[in-house]
């Protein structure tokens, strides 16, 4: 049996302009989320859309072209792979976060230029 990777492939548009950061290493961190839809008929053959929301993180030269390009409302397609991270929060809960870490990123239906 081949070996399985972790890999995700998403298309979808952001929800808000990435967050940046630079850490105290130097290195650049890019958080931002993208909707993805999915329509289908419902039991009534209704049309229904439903909008499905992903977190995203990127590092380094991703960060940076995130920083350039990306825009509220920017369609991309993204590659990466799925993280699981935990953290306790100011009030010493621990808390459980999925993300996808962006590896590549295109651009859909975009002015600029890259």
């Amino acid at each position: 049996m081949y070996a399985l990777k972790n890999k995700v492939q998403l298309i979808g548009n952001l929800g808000n302009a990435p967050e940046i950061k630079n850490t105290e290493s130097g290195k650049k961190l890019a958080r931002f989320s993208i909707a993805t839809n999915e329509n289908y008929r419902n039991a009534k053959g209704e049309k229904v859309t439903e909008t499905t929301w992903h977190n995203l993180v990127a590092w380094g030269k991703v960060a940076d072209l995130a920083e350039k390009f990306l825009q509220k409302g920017t369609e991309v397609v993204i590659e990466g792979k799925l993280i699981n991270r935990s953290y306790t929060d100011k009030d010493g809960i621990k808390k459980y976060v999925s993300e996808v870490q962006v590896n590549e990123l295109l651009l859909l239906n975009n002015k600029a230029q890259l």
